[in-house]
């Protein structure tokens, strides 16, 4: 295999099976909306807010109308069932994330700000095209 980069697989494909069931039985509904900003309620087949049992979190997603022009789209996601927060579940969260970016956000650029306890993190999406 000359020439070509070995690629090894990091995720226990077990995990990976538990990431495919969260991603197909990902959900989501519109909460608010204003001319700046949008909120939706995220749900998950595995996951729920221990206080209601219902959402897992939410994704507020903020827009700067001021300026067409090299901008950023705000984009924070909060999950609230504690089990998230275990550290063992990061790729979880980071693909949950990265899935509803690209589901609510698209290709926009957005700077991204995810809560969830020790797996916490920002990221930045640009469009390079």
């Amino acid at each position: 295999m000359e020439g070509k980069e070995k690629v090894i697989e990091v995720i226990q494909p077990e995990f990976q099976e538990k990431i495919q069931v969260e991603l197909s039985g990902l959900t989501f509904t519109k909460n608010f909306r204003s001319a700046t900003a949008e909120e939706w309620y995220i749900f998950l087949p595995n996951y729920h807010d221990p206080k209601t049992g219902g959402a897992v979190g939410k994704v507020i997603i903020h827009y700067d109308l001021y300026d067409n022009k090299e901008i950023y789209i705000n984009t924070t996601v909060i999950f609230d069932d504690p089990k998230l927060y275990n550290p063992e579940l990061h790729a979880l969260v980071y693909t949950i994330a990265d899935e509803l970016v690209n589901r609510l956000v698209g290709f926009s650029n957005t700077l991204l700000a995810v809560h969830a306890g020790e797996n916490s993190y920002n990221a930045e999406y640009v469009n390079k095209g």
